[in-house]
């Protein structure tokens, strides 16, 4: 009823001309017509504003349109007469650039202003919008142009050398003291630093901070412009340059997985190094800098802000950590291990500082692949660990350490694992949930042997992931010692290798921070062990000897009287027995000065006691020029033992 209503006081009406006629049309019906209903005449008054209110935009539409012409054309003659100059406005003054902003800004609300009037291609104001879009262009490429200018001009000059870092030298491990095994240069000469946040993050400019307010300007014009693209590629290709050229300052040289797979180990050591102290650098300081340079300048635009960031600085991270992923798939060499564990950890130690610097999604390609590249770390961590087992196990010698000393296996891996005590707390996260040794096979002869609950079960259940693993290197490192010790013919001089290499195993636990691992009860049986050694060389070597003291077989055929013929010929036994042994453990050595001395007062108290009382005993049967080394010359020979210089005593009589 109420459509009806309306028709019946509308008139057909075509025509902008019209607009006013049918408004006052309009209102004489709503007074003289008294069969509306209540909605018809809420309809025909709402409509009646509407059409009021479009004749008079219609009435000062032509005005209007005038005035931003006339604005257009002001802003365009501006415009222009600048791009006839080619010198950059910026080096111009200030008044300068306050005044083109001021124009560029004005083009932008200009250009705004028409496009809420959504003008129709057909209208006749349609050219103005089209114009207005040239000039606003015009604008944009030129701020552009000046923006990545201002980002040029006022780089600041990056000078690693100057931040207070300590050196990569002070922070790792030695280059020289581990190669492989055998090498004795390892002895106590490796040490580490604990690797410390010595440099906490901080800021240095990398623009010369008087233009980033211009710069941050130029940036909301253009993103409120919606030129935000070609604002953020200029800004982005300007600071990948820069970091770049702060990749090449730190000396970090672009290197694939082959070339880095291919290179000698000497230099790769020490590209590891630089990488160290490149990233440290690199992440805390420039691209802390970065990121804190992208806030000023974006700060307006959080979106935009993380994308330059991110984009500009994606490459160069990516290089860092492209060096560490080949480090990661490289051979699993031991010597490997302690320069692993440094990227591991400095790697580790980095990223909460990544994962603070790329925020949302933009920069979670980037997180992702930090947290990939460590994990894989970690599994190169533990994969060369085990390699270090596995190796140990499978050092087998064809020829015996001359003289019986310290077996240069024994000096590496007790060094070695002294050493990855400063890695304790990332071996126990890494070898968690890694089994205690059983990971790898070897053969019978060195299988680590349990011995009781202090070092199988019980002891595993008690102890960090670290020390069960230590606890059966050096199992495996004992096994095969007993199984090098059978290169010796000589029984003795096996015993004497074992009491030296398991003495020295115990020694160095004892005195370093292995004694927390390995405990006091693993060096009470160390030092068990090589006493037994002991006691079996003085049985090996001396049971035969004194017991030449006895007096049986020397009687006289069917009596108890002593034959002065059979006493002669068991003192000269005895004296060829001697020498042979002077001469031949003389050349044995004892490397430890107490162990020699107590192996040498436990023998004398043994055989010089026992000749002082065979002699004593039949001295009234032999004349003195039969006896030829007293009791004190034979201490005394006794002292050149385990020296590791060959004598003899034939012929020679220091009486």
């Amino acid at each position: 009823m109420a459509t009806a209503d309306c028709k019946s006081v509308m008139p057909e009406l075509e025509g902008e001309e019209n607009l006013i006629a049918a408004a006052k049309h309009i209102a004489r019906a709503l007074g003289s017509n008294k069969n509306l209903t209540d909605d018809t005449r809420r309809i025909l008054a709402d409509l009646g504003a509407q059409l009021s209110s479009i004749s008079t935009f219609s009435e000062g539409k032509g005005e209007k349109m005038s005035e931003i012409e006339n604005r257009l054309n002001e802003i365009q003659e501006k415009v222009m007469s600048w791009e006839a100059d080619q010198s950059m406005i910026w080096d111009s003054g200030p008044d300068e650039v306050s005044e083109y902003l001021n124009a560029a800004d004005d083009a932008r609300k200009l250009t705004e202003r028409l496009e809420s009037l959504s003008l129709n291609r057909d209208d006749e104001e349609y050219e103005l919008l089209g114009r207005a879009h040239d000039v606003l262009q015009t604008v944009m490429a030129r701020l552009e142009e000046e923006f990545r200018y201002i980002l040029v001009q006022n780089r600041q000059p990056f000078e690693p050398q100057h931040m207070s870092f300590r050196s990569s030298e002070e922070d790792m491990l030695d280059e020289s003291s581990i190669n492989s095994f055998g090498d004795d240069s390892v002895e106590d000469s490796v040490h580490r630093d604990s690797l410390s946040r010595a440099s906490e993050e901080f800021i240095i400019d990398l623009v010369q901070p008087d233009v980033i307010p211009e710069l941050r300007r130029i940036a909301n014009l253009m993103i409120n412009s919606k030129y935000d693209r070609e604002c953020t590629q200029a800004y982005t290709s300007i600071r990948k340059d820069a970091l770049d050229e702060c990749i090449f300052i730190l000396e970090m040289e672009k290197l694939s997985i082959e070339d880095v797979l291919r290179m000698e180990w000497v230099t790769l050591n020490s590209k590891i190094k630089g990488w160290i102290r490149a990233m440290k650098i690199f992440i805390r300081v420039y691209l802390a800098s970065e990121r804190w340079l992208s806030d000023q300048i974006f700060g307006d635009h959080e979106r935009f802000n993380l994308v330059c960031f991110h984009e500009s600085s994606k490459t160069s991270i990516l290089q860092l950590l492209n060096f560490v992923d080949a480090m990661s798939i490289g051979p699993h060499k031991p010597e490997k291990l302690f320069r692993i564990l440094d990227m591991y950890e400095v790697l580790a130690d980095l990223l909460s500082d990544i994962d603070a610097l790329y925020l949302g999604q933009a920069g979670s390609s980037i997180t992702m692949e930090c947290h990939d590249v460590l994990r894989r770390l970690g599994d190169c961590v533990r994969a060369t660990f085990f390699e270090f087992e596995n190796a140990i196990a499978s050092n087998h010698s064809t020829n015996p350490v001359t003289s019986g000393g310290i077996h240069p296996l024994t000096r590496y891996v007790m060094n070695y694992i002294r050493t990855l005590t400063d890695y304790s707390e990332t071996l126990n996260l890494l070898l968690k949930d890694h089994g205690d040794g059983n990971h790898f096979s070897i053969s019978p002869d060195v299988s680590p042997r349990k011995e009781n609950d202090n070092e199988s079960g019980g002891f595993s259940s008690r102890v960090s992931p670290m020390a069960r693993h230590f606890v059966s290197v050096a199992s495996i490192l004992e096994c095969n010692l007993d199984f090098k010790s059978k290169l010796y013919k000589e029984a003795g001089l096996q015993h004497l290798f074992l009491m030296n290499n398991i003495h020295y195993m115990a020694e160095k636990v004892k005195g370093s921070e292995l004694r927390l691992i390995f405990g006091d009860e693993w060096i009470r049986k160390r030092n068990w062990k090589f006493q037994q050694h002991a006691m079996n060389y003085e049985r090996a070597t001396w049971s035969s000897i004194l017991s030449l003291f006895k007096d049986e077989g020397i009687q006289n055929p069917g009596s108890n009287s002593i034959s002065k013929v059979l006493l002669k010929e068991r003192f000269r036994s005895f004296y060829l027995a001697f020498e042979e042994i002077y001469k031949t453990q003389t050349s044995w050595v004892i490397p430890d000065l107490q162990l020699r001395e107590d192996l040498r007062i436990s023998t004398s108290l043994k055989v010089i006691q026992a000749y002082r009382t065979f002699v004593g005993r039949h001295a009234s049967h032999i004349s003195d020029r039969h006896i030829k080394y007293s009791a004190d010359d034979m201490e005394n020979y006794l002292l050149d033992l385990f020296e590791g210089y060959p004598k003899s005593l034939q012929n020679t009589c220091r009486r």
